[in-house]
């Protein structure tokens, strides 16, 4: 790893818990997420934001999706990509343990893991490593007050713009309105270029509707689905 200067401590918003595991998910987290979790990520394991050696990758092509809630998008991908190595960073304990049981399901062996703040995996992540970037149904933080915690904002979007390579995909769907506003208004001017916006019915061709979707639909809210490509 190569030194770079520490970052000041940074807040973090949102849930890390929910309801109570069940026994099978607890057991997910014991024995299961340590093995894929990625090590130098965190401040305590890597104080001085060294960069990752991405010798796990071994020469593949490298995405990541970041707050993969569930796991469903994150494991279909995987399965459907078993070329491609592929990176999950998310807090939710609860989302964790639901994605490490549908690993089990799925037998996939291309997945690591982040269990933390997707910006500690911004610091070490080398210069132009990721080749696509999957944000589905972010946190809205629906409140005006709170739109700067929403992930498309400088603070996130700098550093993401940094660790894609030149060309790279980076999509977001979203069934909120005024996501879709900032997401337009802020990723361009972090260098990334507009490639495609659609509709309900115009999702990409390997996706696949997560829980978060399926209960916007239920609820009466249209999906968004934005294509973004690396300048």
């Amino acid at each position: 790893m190569t030194d770079s200067p520490p970052p000041a401590r940074r807040n973090f918003y949102g849930r890390i818990h929910g309801k109570t595991l069940r026994a099978s998910q607890k057991d997910y987290l014991a024995e299961d997420l340590g093995p894929l979790t990625l090590r130098g990520v965190t401040l305590e394991e890597n104080p001085t934001r060294g960069k990752l050696d991405l010798g796990f990758a071994a020469g593949r092509s490298l995405w990541l999706e970041v707050g993969f809630g569930g796991g469903e998008h994150l494991v279909h991908m995987a399965a459907q990509n078993p070329e491609v190595t592929i990176l999950g960073a998310e807090p939710f304990v609860n989302g964790i343990a639901m994605l490490l049981g549908k690993i089990r399901g799925a037998g996939v062996t291309n997945l690591w893991l982040h269990p933390g703040d997707v910006r500690d995996l911004f610091d070490v992540l080398p210069d132009g490593c990721l080749s696509k970037v999957f944000l589905n149904y972010p946190d809205p933080w629906p409140k005006a007050r709170h739109h700067r915690r929403r992930f498309v904002t400088p603070d996130y979007l700098q550093p993401l713009a940094r660790i894609t390579a030149p060309g790279a995909e980076f999509r977001v769907a979203t069934d909120i309105p005024d996501y879709v506003r900032q997401t337009l208004e802020e990723v361009p001017v972090a260098g990334f270029r507009l490639e495609r916006e659609a509709g309900l019915g115009g999702a990409w061709e390997d996706w696949l509707s997560t829980r978060y979707e399926q209960k916007a639909l239920r609820e009466g809210r249209l999906p968004h689905y934005l294509t973004f490509r690396r300048g």
